[in-house]
């Protein structure tokens, strides 16, 4: 038998990755219908260097790069995503224009338990649409719902570590 969890003695599985909630902006409310998040990854260039008298080549970290986050839904009437995905370019009778205002996003993910607590919590900052797809390839032979999509470059992602483990009910 692993090692418990710390509040909640009886959990000895990690939490499950269907349950989660996406709020963009300073929304108090989650996006409508979000059913994938991917891309929460960063990677840290690494720099090697050699230091006098040491046969040895020695490692640092060198800049850290936070790889796009995608956010997938269903499509729905909710437009939360085309008015974001707007603010950095979109046509006006012909003409582009683009909002710098509404154009970067703090957004956070939260990560739920059975009982729809929050247990994890990320911040991504200064998020911006890099791509957005409106529709999916439409197919009339296909059984599938139509999903949009959006791909956020950020300014890096942090968890929030004052979230604590809550007392499950």
């Amino acid at each position: 038998m692993g090692k418990p969890f710390t509040v909640n003695m009886q959990r000895y599985i990690p939490y499950p990755v269907h349950r989660f909630e996406v709020y963009i902006g300073g929304s108090t409310s989650p996006a409508a219908v979000v059913s994938k998040v991917t891309g929460m990854k960063r990677n840290s260039e690494v720099i090697d260097y050699k230091e006098g008298g040491n046969p040895i080549i020695l490692k640092g970290l060198g800049r850290t790069k936070y790889e796009p986050i995608t956010l997938e839904r269903g499509i729905t009437h909710d437009r939360d995503f085309v008015t974001w995905a707007n603010a950095a370019q979109v046509l006006d009778k012909g003409a582009p224009g683009s909002s710098l205002k509404n154009l970067r996003q703090e957004v956070r993910i939260d990560l739920l338990n059975e009982a729809g607590q929050p247990v994890w919590r990320f911040m991504v900052h200064r998020a911006c649409v890099s791509e957005y797809q409106a529709l999916p390839d439409l197919d009339a032979g296909a059984n599938a719902i139509a999903i949009e999509h959006i791909k956020l470059e950020n300014e890096g992602w942090e968890q929030d570590t004052s979230l604590t483990e809550p007392q499950e009910i």
